[in-house]
């Protein structure tokens, strides 16, 4: 009997056993191979200078009212290309981008019935690859449910990630990305994007998405079936569903967003990678030149007791004007209490006169911005409320509290950004989901949170040195944040006290660096008026920029310290920043062109340990063939200007 069993087992396998057809593209510049195996299952694998980083780690999909898609299944074409073209971005933190990858498409189809018809796409990059599947038409007008996205990434060692685990799919993604060994990561946990490996020091990666469109949200799951140390997709659940429920909701054809795996001899070259606007298709807005972001005012209930009154708005646009900011945010409660039913987007508050607010503001060379509840947006015909804005003079629209990137959102949030665009207005998520570079085909969507952002110093100790040298290098992969920088009631621990007004923790040099250091090209300012006039810093943010013609990580390791130089016309601003401890820093200035160049720094000094707010300025004449020394007390920074000397 035994004998018997065992024939039939392996008559089994031999009618199931499909002989599998093997590829392999390598990236440009040859340093990353990816391996594709089509057969009994889709496989990838992946080599970065010869060495395995991703393991075989297969494809597959499930379904409601369907059988498990991706195995057993054979292909119908393959074909190799090869793309290399230069492109401008509205939103620049580079003059140019380069979008240069070897890709591979393969057509498949399963070998039983249903027969479905499945494809899917590489393309490797120098900084990366990535891959996305697509559902082509098929079985008429048929709905399906995908229930579950089994996209796997297995590595081969128990390596050191920075993960942020947001416990549930809906959330504000505002949670630290803490430092963990692969084996730490536990199954009840769900682990946002981008997560960044350290996989040896001479390579790094991190695991996110791009271009999501009528899809849900990606996350990361363990997956010990596949390894031990193993991670798949998986995805927000539709509103009302349980995490094993309904996903997606799709008629063919329909694509997933791509599934990236970012690659980099050295942390910093994660944080200069263009590969997620890449990954995007290119603008779709005829005439982006209205689209002007820049360094914004914010009379927010964070810098103070501020009310929603017409002089506090008008001390916030003068704040602006001071400064040589183009923008001001008008905050919650401007039509009416937070959150209440009768509330109109398209009416202000009793106590405002919105035409005199905008003739001021248009009298200061300053434009205005306008918050809203995300439901408060839903109530409303939004393409009427957008028409007024653009008639008001509106420059841009602040939404928050949408909690969730289920289908559902992704498809209204793509819905407010369209409409948007029609009527000129730039667009602000907070409460949000993680970037994914749709603004390179919409550059109108300028900034969103999706954060753990200065506002936690208002009332917790989580705004740590440790977490602002972390978020470059995972959450600020995905795409700009609005962190909110700019706080200058700097404290040093011992003297920290949350309320009102509000302290942050770290030095006057370290606030001054934010604003070179994180991406926003929308960037709001924080603080208080009378908390920047006179003060130290006051002119080193009336220079600096939301956007740059060129961008350089000069050095850095993860939630240590990290160092950048930036270029805005013919100026750098280099910008520093270190953990809990002090650092000693010696910076190249082998990036400038040749010639001479002023530089005003501002510094940490012997005093500041002692308070935080002090900071020395100096000025010097210095060349490309200068090296400078940073130093940095705990919790410290750096932050100076180089302008050629004529």
């Amino acid at each position: 009997m035994k004998n018997i069993t065992f024939l039939l087992f392996v008559i089994f396998c031999f009618i199931t056993h499909i002989k599998a057809s093997e590829y392999e593209i390598s990236s440009p510049n040859g340093k990353i191979t990816a391996t594709i195996s089509v057969g009994n299952e889709i496989a990838y694998s992946i080599n970065f200078n010869g060495k395995i980083i991703i393991k075989p780690s297969t494809i597959s999909f499930k379904f409601k009212q369907a059988p498990p898609l991706g195995q057993f299944v054979k292909v119908l074409v393959a074909k190799d290309g090869e793309f290399d073209k230069t492109w401008k971005p509205v939103l620049k933190r580079y003059e140019t981008i380069r979008n240069n990858y070897k890709s591979l498409y393969l057509e498949l189809q399963e070998d039983k019935f249903p027969a479905r018809k499945i494809n899917i796409e590489f393309r490797i990059f120098d900084d990366g690859v990535a891959y996305r599947t697509e559902l082509p038409k098929q079985f008429g007008g048929r709905e399906f449910v995908i229930t579950d996205e089994l996209s796997h990434f297995d590595f081969s060692e128990n390596h050191t990630c920075w993960a942020v685990n947001y416990g549930s799919y809906t959330t504000s993604q505002e949670v630290e990305f803490f430092e963990r060994k692969m084996d730490e990561i536990t199954p009840d946990m769900v682990i946002g994007l981008p997560m960044t490996v350290k996989v040896n020091e001479k390579c790094f990666v991190a695991l996110t998405e791009s271009d999501l469109d009528d899809y849900a949200g990606m996350y990361l799951k363990t997956d010990n079936e596949s390894g031990k140390y193993a991670f798949r997709t998986a995805l927000s659940p539709r509103k009302g569903q349980p995490e094993n429920g309904d996903k997606v909701v799709y008629k063919t054809p329909h694509k997933t967003p791509w599934r990236v795996i970012m690659i980099g001899e050295a942390p910093g070259k994660l944080v200069e990678s263009e590969i997620i606007q890449n990954l995007n298709d290119p603008c779709e807005i005829e005439d982006p030149s209205w689209i002007k972001p820049g360094i914004s005012a914010w009379d927010h209930w964070w810098s103070g007791e501020v009310k929603m009154e017409q002089s506090v708005i008008f001390e916030y646009i003068d704040l602006a004007s001071s400064m040589g900011w183009p923008y001001m945010l008008i905050d919650w409660q401007w039509y009416g209490p937070f959150n209440q039913p009768d509330a109109d987007i398209k009416k202000p508050a009793p106590q405002l006169n919105m035409p005199e607010i905008l003739a001021y503001a248009k009298s200061k060379n300053v434009k205005c911005w306008l918050w809203m509840y995300n439901t408060d947006v839903f109530r409303f015909d939004f393409d009427e409320a957008c028409a007024l804005f653009e008639e008001w003079g509106i420059a841009g629209i602040k939404i928050d509290f949408m909690d969730s990137d289920d289908q559902e959102m992704v498809n209204w949030y793509h819905k407010v950004v369209k409409t948007a665009a029609k009527y000129h207005l730039m667009v602000d998520f907070h409460g949000a989901y993680k970037p994914t570079g749709w603004r390179r085909t919409y550059p109108n969507l300028v900034t969103r949170e999706g954060v753990l952002g200065n506002e936690y110093n208002k009332w917790s100790l989580r705004i740590t040195p440790e977490h602002m040298c972390t978020l470059p290098f995972t959450r600020m992969l995905a795409g700009p944040m609005d962190f909110t920088p700019g706080g200058f009631l700097n404290r040093n621990p011992d003297k920290f006290l949350n309320g009102t007004p509000a302290n942050v923790l770290g030095t006057r040099c370290n606030t001054l660096a934010q604003f070179v250091v994180y991406d926003s090209p929308y960037l709001v300012a924080c603080d208080h008026p009378r908390n920047y006039y006179g003060q130290v810093g006051e002119e080193f943010l009336k220079q600096v920029k939301s956007m740059w013609d060129d961008t350089k990580v000069l050095n850095g390791a993860i939630s240590e310290y990290i160092t950048m130089a930036r270029r805005s016309g013919d100026k750098w601003f280099i910008g520093s920043m270190t953990n809990s401890y002090k650092r000693e820093l010696e910076i190249s200035l082998d990036f400038l062109p040749s010639g001479n160049y002023k530089i005003t720094s501002f510094s940490d000094s012997g005093k500041t340990q002692e308070n935080a707010e002090i900071a020395e300025k100096k000025t010097n004449t210095v060349s490309n063939k200068d090296k400078i020394k940073i130093s940095m007390v705990p919790g410290g920074g750096y932050a100076a200007i180089l302008e050629p000397l004529k």
